[in-house]
């Protein structure tokens, strides 16, 4: 088993390679940011998610990759008249275009079992002051629904994972201190690794009946 992680320097990318080094899992990680550790079974790739021709001769040069998360993220918001068209273009950049050139690449060599999982935001359903965030993260869902429907004849299943505020890097980012996180309803924001053991079902043989699904873990935050 061989997963390719986005984002794995930190955050949640950080927390599901973690999670699939111990189920025994061999990771390959692309991030801009260094090798979070190295463990073994760990090979890290310091690239930018935006400079396609790199990441394209990387794809090139894998072998046997049986399953992609795709969970690299920023998070830029804004009202409307003061929406930032560089940043809304940045964050389609990172979370659509790359999410697209990664399963273009990946998914034509995986085998029968295999998956992938992208890394959406509860956000996807419309947010006040975030709408070019989750604007992309509902195109995830469209892309995730459309791309099940594909290779579900190949045995091959894809999802989405919808977290509420997590506990990451993210939540201190300065570039969102004018729209500060909420809370969820159990007091307490989702654990990374609440996340990561729920893409790490998703990406095991018992989940193989669960496609085209966008799963939310929002700790009652969408009651």
């Amino acid at each position: 088993m061989h997963a390719l992680v986005t984002g794995a320097s930190s955050g949640i990318g950080a927390a599901i390679a973690t999670r699939l080094l111990a189920d025994g899992w061999r990771v390959t990680g692309l991030d801009r940011a260094p090798a979070p550790h190295d463990a073994a079974g760990y090979a890290h790739h310091q690239l930018d998610l935006t400079e396609p021709v790199r990441i394209r001769d990387l794809l090139d040069r894998l072998d046997d990759v049986t399953a992609l998360v795709h969970a690299a993220g920023v998070m830029r918001a804004a009202p409307l008249g003061a929406l930032d068209a560089e940043a809304g273009a940045a964050m389609w950049r990172l979370h659509v275009e790359a999410a697209a050139m990664l399963a273009d690449a990946l998914a034509p060599r995986l085998p029968a079992g295999g998956r992938i999982v992208l890394i959406g935001s509860r956000t996807s359903a419309g947010a006040a002051g975030r709408s070019q965030y989750a604007a992309t993260k509902a195109a995830l869902v469209g892309l995730a629904r459309s791309w099940a429907a594909e290779l579900a004849p190949r045995g091959i299943t894809v999802n989405v994972i919808a977290p509420a505020a997590t506990d990451t890097p993210m939540l201190a980012d300065p570039a969102r201190t004018t729209l500060p996180p909420r809370l969820p309803p159990i007091g307490r924001f989702v654990r990374a690794e609440e996340v990561a053991a729920l893409a790490a079902f998703l990406l095991s043989a018992e989940a193989g009946a669960i496609t085209g699904q966008q799963i939310l873990v929002c700790g009652g935050a969408s009651l």
